[in-house]
């Protein structure tokens, strides 16, 4: 009775651990496969944000290690910085720096920056490949595992080049407005003073002819000679402010060449000698002589 009793728990025991194998084993199976698909999955993102990445030109987007190294290099990156991938990965990222940026420790700086706040952007000359440098904005963010360890950096890379000049040229331009402003208002300035000079010329020369004098007479003329050059002035100061309309009308260049010749040897002084070279049948121009007078090559 005793030997029955102990085979039939026996037999249970054992069916009962071979349900138990059972489950342990299916539960393994279905792990195992949530595993392979969740990795499975996890391939396919990674294989998807590659392609994704690839696919960019108009940024160059790659990974840095810990140090700085260069480990991955998409199409935008070769395109805007004219490296293939053979010829950049496993060397610093210092090198896209200028020599200036490098002796000052920038690249250095910018890692230890997007380490302690996550993340470094910056905008500043960066150099291709062939030497040449384009206006960048630079954006590097740190890179952590799970448990918080700094991993890598990722670095996107734009080139602004473009709107940088155009930047350039409005900053450039509003100045020469400013500068166009404050000489308009110097020239009316100047001009009202010459006003009151030749008034005054102009009395001296009535009390002139009442009583001769020869040397009160030469002084006059060159004050004469002074206030004209002194409005020649204004007029030009007033076609560079823009206040004074233009007035084209056709001149004879060599004309012209000579009495800006004349007036510079008057300004100058005789400490600078200047020499005038003319071309021998130049054809006459249409254009505002202050305009020409102006002019510089391009």
């Amino acid at each position: 009775m005793d030997n029955s009793d102990d085979k039939t728990a026996l037999k249970q025991r054992i069916a009962e651990l071979e349900r138990l194998n059972e489950n342990l084993r299916t539960g393994a199976v279905a792990d195992a496969e949530h595993l392979a698909s969740r990795t499975s999955r996890l391939h396919e993102n990674e294989q998807y944000v590659r392609l994704l990445i690839d696919a960019v030109v108009d940024y160059a987007i790659f990974m840095l290690d810990t140090s700085g190294t260069v480990i991955t290099w998409n199409p935008g990156a070769r395109r805007i910085k004219g490296y293939e991938p053979n010829e950049v990965i496993g060397s610093h990222f210092a090198r896209f720096y200028t020599e200036a940026d490098r002796t000052a420790g920038i690249p250095a700086q910018a890692l230890a920056q997007a380490t302690r706040a996550g993340k470094h952007e910056m905008e500043g000359w960066r150099v291709r490949k062939d030497g040449s440098v384009f206006w960048a904005n630079v954006v590097i963010t740190a890179i952590r595992d799970a448990k918080g360890v700094l991993i890598g950096f990722a670095k996107i890379t734009r080139d602004l080049t473009d709107r940088h000049a155009s930047e350039e040229r409005l900053r450039q331009a509003q100045k020469m407005e400013a500068v166009g402003q404050l000489t308009g208002g110097i020239a009316h300035d100047f001009n009202n003073l010459l006003t009151v000079i030749i008034g005054s010329i102009d009395t001296a020369k009535r009390r002139l002819l009442e009583r001769p004098d020869a040397v009160l007479e030469r002084s006059l003329n060159t004050a004469m000679d002074g206030e004209q050059r002194g409005a020649l002035l204004v007029h030009h100061l007033l076609a560079f402010s823009r206040s004074q309309p233009l007035q084209p009308r056709v001149l004879a260049v060599n004309t012209l060449i000579t009495g800006m010749s004349d007036m510079l040897r008057r300004s100058l002084g005789e400490t600078i000698r200047i020499e005038t070279v003319l071309g021998g049948g130049v054809w006459p121009v249409f254009a505002d002589a202050t305009e020409l007078e102006g002019a510089r090559p391009s």
